[in-house]
C-alpha cells in the first residue's frame, strides 16, 4: 500500500511521474497506464517495516569496471521492483556511477531542503586503500550505495521525489537541465544568501547545533584514538610475525625443548592471527559507522542552516510589512 504524507504529496508525486523526460527533452518511454486488472498481477512486495507493508524495494549490484580513452569508471546495476501506480513498469534494471547517486543527492537536498538528507559514501579513496577500483573498495562502496538508496526508499516524502523516479526508471539521466519546479520554500533557501541576519534561533535549534557541535567533537575524539590503537595493533603484529619464526628455528636446534619451544611459537601465531583479526574488524565495521555518523551530523547541519536562512528571510519580510504599514498610516 502506497503511503503519502497529504493528499497533496500524492498529487504531487503522480504529476512527476507524468513529467519525466530523458535529455534530450522526449518524454520517457512507457507501457500505458495499468489497469486494475493488471495492478492486481502485480508482485505483492511484503516487509517488515514498522508494521506496514512495503511497495517499493531498491538495490545496488553487480559492479562493472568500465575503461576508455577519456577515463575508467565503475557502474553499479540499480534494481527496483515495486507496485506503486507512479512507476508504469513493476521492475527496472539500470546501471549508474557514482556521480549519479551524487546528482541525485543534490536533487533531493534542493527540492526538499527542510528533510535530512541520507549521507552518500565519500568520493575519494578511504583511509588504508589505495586503488578505488580494487575489489575491497568497490565492494565497500556498493555496500554504501546500496544503504543509501534504502534509506531514501523508505523514507515517506523522499522517495515520491521526480528525481528519485527518474533515477530509478530512465535509461538516461539529463543532470544538465535545471529542476523543472522548485518549490516555493526550496527555490527561497537556493537563492538566500548572506544577505538576511537571524535576530534569534529558537531555543530548541540553538540546542542541538550545540549537541551536533559536542558530538562531533567527541566523535573525532573517538576516530583519533580507534586511530592510534588500529596502529600500534599492526605494529605488535609485524612484531609477532617477526618473533614466531624464531621459536620455530630454535626448536630445530634443541631436540629436548622443542616441544616447548613449538608450543610457543604456536601461540603467538594465534596472537598474531587474533590480533589481525580485531584491527580487521575495527578497520571494517567500527570506523565506517563511526565516519558515517559524522556525514549524518553534517547533513543535520545543513538542514539546520537553511532553516535558519528562511526563517532570517521570514523575519526580514516581516520587518518590510511593518515598515511599510507604517509609511501609510504616517501618510493618511
Amino acid at each position: 500500500m502506497t503511503r503519502f504524507s497529504s493528499p497533496s504529496q500524492k498529487q504531487s508525486a503522480q504529476e512527476s511521474a507524468r513529467d519525466l523526460s530523458l535529455p534530450n527533452g522526449t518524454p520517457v518511454e512507457t507501457s500505458s497506464p495499468a489497469s486494475s486488472s493488471s495492478l492486481l498481477n502485480r508482485l505483492q512486495l511484503d516487509d517488515d517495516l514498522d508494521g506496514e507493508t512495503r511497495d517499493l524495494f531498491v538495490t545496488v549490484e553487480d559492479p562493472k569496471k568500465h575503461v576508455s580513452t577519456m577515463e575508467t569508471y565503475i557502474t553499479y546495476k540499480v534494481a527496483t521492483k515495486t507496485t506503486r501506480v507512479e512507476f508504469d513498469l513493476p521492475e527496472y534494471s539500470v546501471r549508474r556511477r557514482y556521480q549519479d547517486f551524487d546528482w541525485l543527492r543534490t536533487k533531493l537536498e534542493d527540492t526538499q531542503p527542510t528533510h535530512l538528507i541520507p549521507p552518500l559514501p565519500e568520493k575519494f579513496v578511504m583511509k588504508g586503500v589505495v586503488d578505488r577500483f580494487s575489489e575491497e573498495f568497490v565492494e565497500t562502496r556498493r555496500k554504501a550505495l546500496d544503504k543509501f538508496m534504502k534509506r531514501v526508499a523508505d523514507h515517506p516524502v523522499l522517495s515520491f521525489n521526480e528525481h528519485f523516479n527518474a533515477f530509478l526508471s530512465a535509461k538516461d539521466l539529463d543532470k544538465r537541465r535545471g529542476l523543472a519546479l522548485l518549490s516555493k520554500m526550496g527555490e527561497s533557501v537556493k537563492y538566500v544568501t548572506g544577505g538576511y541576519k537571524l535576530r534569534s534561533r529558537p531555543v530548541e535549534f540553538s540546542a542541538m547545533g550545540d549537541y551536533l557541535d559536542m558530538f562531533t567533537q567527541k566523535l573525532g575524539t573517538i576516530d583519533r584514538i580507534a586511530q592510534r590503537i588500529i596502529k600500534e595493533q599492526s605494529e605488535y603484529q609485524v612484531e609477532l610475525r617477526e618473533y614466531g619464526p624464531v621459536y620455530t628455528t630454535w626448536a630445530l636446534s634443541e631436540a629436548e625443548l622443542q616441544e616447548p619451544l613449538e608450543g610457543v611459537a604456536s601461540c603467538v601465531a594465534n596472537c598474531s592471527n587474533a590480533l589481525d583479526e580485531l584491527t580487521q574488524d575495527m578497520s571494517e565495521d567500527f570506523l565506517p559507522v563511526l565516519r558515517e555518523y559524522v556525514l549524518y551530523i553534517d547533513s543535520m547541519k545543513i538542514v539546520l542552516k537553511k532553516r535558519d536562512n528562511i526563517q532570517a528571510e521570514y523575519e526580514t519580510k516581516l520587518e518590510a510589512a511593518a515598515f511599510r504599514k507604517e509609511e501609510r498610516a504616517s501618510a493618511t
